[in-house]
């Protein structure tokens, strides 16, 4: 027994070896080709739409790191499996790593835009762990009674757990040496954004608060790492159905005339009262200033943005040149972006879902047809149009909280963008009539407010429940939806119980 869990451990610490010092050369490109995250994205492409909505109801943000965790635990029992053929034929052992990071390989591939040089890390990761299961198995035939050979092994151990380790850390320290994001400094805008009201976030504990931090911010997008992207390198290209070719720099985009807007995005994902919308403040370059530039042709009837690697976003031209502040950013809440939410460059197109807006890691657009190009969501049946739907969640209380019979305070936040704004709030106890709520400060129709209902509340068990309604006198619809194809709705509903 001892036996086989060696030689379990021998395969375990080669394919460690082989995926550390994969990931180190890996950070000097692109982290995505990395084996086990390019294995990983292969599996979010491939899982259907059902199956990534549960997963995101299910674990949240944390649907990644899952994701991640349970790809890196099925690599590692195989690679177990593999040291275990290594203890009767070392070539056995050898030829199911060999056959493990190909897999990683045909991922790496068949991602859009990639190349012959992606495969670079795929390949290091297939010579360091043959090596290494190989230079393993034969110090452990060598192993007898005398010190050399039990030092051979020790050796083989120690080396391979050490390039393991330095391999994985030193892949995360080169992919930060680039250009950091603090280390940007932001253009004044030309059309600032007046000062935010103070919220409600003191006066109505447990409310959302009106300003979302960077670090709050919620992220859903289809990466399993976050993208390191040099801003010195980057360019930024607008072609296809256009007069003139444009190619701009980073420095190009940061000396054109800037705009700050305070705008709420929604993820499509989002479910009734779920948590992924914020509101910030956001600094870039009018969309319409770039396309001007560029000259729109007459059949053209969608952007179709595209990240750093290949992903592929679909907005329609006509809801994205009617007027609203669609922006190429580089800023949020005065700041650059975050890494993790787009940096250097991202789009930001109120009232529309970010699934067909807010694309991050922001490298092209072309201009061209729904009939003529595909984007990403649109292959798998997400719709083309879709306008954020009106919504009022609750904040607080929170779903079957204990409450004292009392004075209550039902407070959260409410977004409609480009439909007016938020005109008013109202919540219902049970099955009373619709009350009003107050609303906090009006930050823009293209931002969230926060309300407040003060409830006098009695013993026993309550249903909550909001809804808004829009300064164009739309009211926010009781017809449940689940969030595909366009999004969720419904009224936001909850169950206290009052002592």
């Amino acid at each position: 027994m001892r036996t086989r869990l060696t030689w379990i451990a021998y395969g375990v610490l080669a394919t460690l070896t082989g995926i550390g010092l994969a990931h180190l050369v890996a950070a000097v490109t692109d982290r995505a080709n990395s084996p086990v995250l390019a294995v990983g994205s292969a599996v979010i492409d491939l899982t259907p739409t059902p199956a990534k909505e549960w997963a995101i109801r299910t674990f949240g943000s944390a649907d990644k790191a899952i994701l991640v965790g349970s790809v890196m635990a099925g690599v590692l029992v195989l690679a177990g499996i593999a040291g275990l053929l290594a203890r009767r034929r070392t070539r056995h052992g050898v030829a199911m790593l060999l056959a493990l990071v190909a897999i990683a390989g045909v991922a790496v591939i068949t991602r859009p835009e990639s190349s012959v040089i992606d495969l670079v890390p795929s390949v290091v990761a297939a010579l360091v762990a043959a090596l290494a299961l190989a230079w393993l198995a034969r110090e452990q035939s060598s192993v007898t009674t005398t010190d050399n050979g039990r030092r051979g092994v020790l050796v083989a151990i120690g080396v391979t757990t050490v390039l393991a380790a330095v391999g994985g850390v030193a892949g995360e320290v080169v992919s930060r040496l680039r250009l950091r994001p603090e280390d940007v400094t932001l253009p004044t805008p030309a059309d600032p954004a007046p000062p935010l009201p103070r919220g409600l976030d003191r006066q109505v504990p447990g409310i959302t608060p009106f300003r979302t931090p960077n670090g709050d911010f919620y992220r859903v997008d289809t990466r399993l790492d976050t993208p390191i992207v040099s801003a010195e390198d980057w360019t930024l290209i607008i072609d296809g159905d256009v007069q003139r070719e444009v190619v701009l720099t980073f420095d190009d985009l940061l000396a054109m005339p800037m705009i700050e807007r305070d705008i709420t995005l929604t993820c499509v994902s989002n479910s009734v009262g779920g948590p992924y919308v914020g509101g910030a403040r956001w600094l870039g370059v009018p969309l319409a200033d770039l396309l001007a530039r560029a000259g729109v042709g007459d059949r053209a009837d969608q952007i179709l943005s595209t990240d750093f690697d290949g992903m592929t976003i679909s907005t329609p031209l006509d809801l994205a040149t009617d007027g609203r502040d669609a922006m190429v950013c580089v800023g949020m809440n005065g700041e650059a972006l975050p890494r993790e939410h787009g940096f250097p460059v991202r789009m930001v197109i109120p009232g529309l879902y970010g699934f067909i807006s807010a694309t991050k890691w922001l490298t092209r657009l072309t201009l061209t047809t729904y009939a003529d190009r595909e984007a990403y969501w649109t292959k798998r049946d997400w719709a083309t149009d879709a306008p954020i739907k009106p919504s009022a969640r609750i904040d607080t209380p929170r779903g079957l909280e204990e409450l004292d019979a009392g004075d209550v305070v039902v407070g959260g936040v409410a977004w409609a963008q480009e439909r007016g704004g938020v005109a008013s709030v109202q919540v219902r106890i049970d099955d009373g009539d619709w009350q009003d709520a107050q609303l906090g400060p009006d930050g823009g129709d293209d931002y969230w407010r926060q309300w407040f209902y003060r409830w006098r509340a009695t013993s026993g068990s309550h249903r909550l429940s909001a809804r808004a309604t829009t300064g164009d006198g739309e009211v926010q619809t009781t017809d449940r939806a689940e969030p595909f194809p366009d999004g969720a709705s419904g009224l936001h509903e909850l169950i206290v119980n009052v002592g």
